[in-house]
């Protein structure tokens, strides 16, 4: 009598097909596992530079460097000082949104004894207080010491805008950008975020920067660990049924 109900004969694949499912499988499995271990390095050199930056801001401050070039590995959020004169006369205006609300960074040039100016990010200003004449108290002629955190140029703008000098509209803190126009000779190739430390008049508002670094790559690495299980487990389900598919078949006696 015939079994109705018999299970469906499983499905040959050829050698030929096989082979090269099994050959994609394996490179998927390489490929996820290497990407997990790159998102695995990039934690320990997240970590690292999370650590590296957080000794840097809060140490005693240094003197910020002018007889050197600056680099982004070695000074970037570095905590430094520098004496000299504002020229007030070529402040610049970035758009900033922060916690204070929409409005602008207030970006001075400071002329050191030597000659070298350094680019100051003295604080945030909301739009209505934009115009210097509304805050005369901060416009310092005498010398002035200036404290806080080394930062790179951010160079031709923000993610969405692009900076438009001759429209006078700054999108990022792009140092040379910003001397260039300003006329500023022997310009550091860096800015200064100043400190909370506050100005005359209560504006500018400085000690607004956030250090903040996204870290997500322990997650990531998860992710491509997991996609590389996975990928394994289905080529070890399709083996075991090719195995099984050509194991002879048991005569009944």
């Amino acid at each position: 009598m015939t079994d109705t109900f018999a299970k469906p004969q499983h499905r040959r694949r050829s050698p030929i097909k096989l082979a090269m499912f099994c050959g994609l499988m394996l490179l998927s499995i390489a490929g996820f596992v290497a990407l997990g271990i790159w998102q695995v390095e990039r934690l320990s050199w997240k970590l690292d530079l999370i650590a590296r930056v957080d000794q840097r801001v809060h140490a005693e401050p240094i003197p910020a460097p002018t007889g050197r070039p600056a680099n982004a590995a070695d000074d970037e959020y570095r905590h430094v000082t520098a004496t000299g004169t504002l020229q007030n006369g070529k402040e610049t205006l970035v758009y900033a949104s922060t916690e204070l609300g929409p409005g602008y960074w207030v970006m001075t040039p400071l002329v050191l004894s030597d000659g070298t100016a350094i680019l100051i990010n003295r604080g945030f200003v909301p739009t209505d207080k934009r115009d210097p004449a509304t805050r005369p108290a901060s416009q310092l002629s005498t010398p002035v010491t200036i404290t806080g955190l080394l930062r790179m140029t951010e160079p031709k703008g923000s993610l969405l805008q692009s900076n438009d000098p001759a429209a006078r509209r700054w999108y990022s803190r792009d140092v040379a950008a910003i001397t260039a126009d300003k006329n500023v000779a022997n310009a550091a190739p860096y800015f200064i975020d100043a400190d909370a430390t506050p100005n005359l008049g209560g504006l500018p508002v400085g000690g607004l920067t956030r250090v903040v670094f996204p870290n997500s790559h322990l997650s990531y690495a998860i992710t491509w660990f997991a996609l590389a299980l996975m990928v394994a487990g289905l080529l070890a389900f399709v083996i075991r049924s090719e195995i099984r598919a050509n194991r002879p078949k048991q005569s009944s006696g």
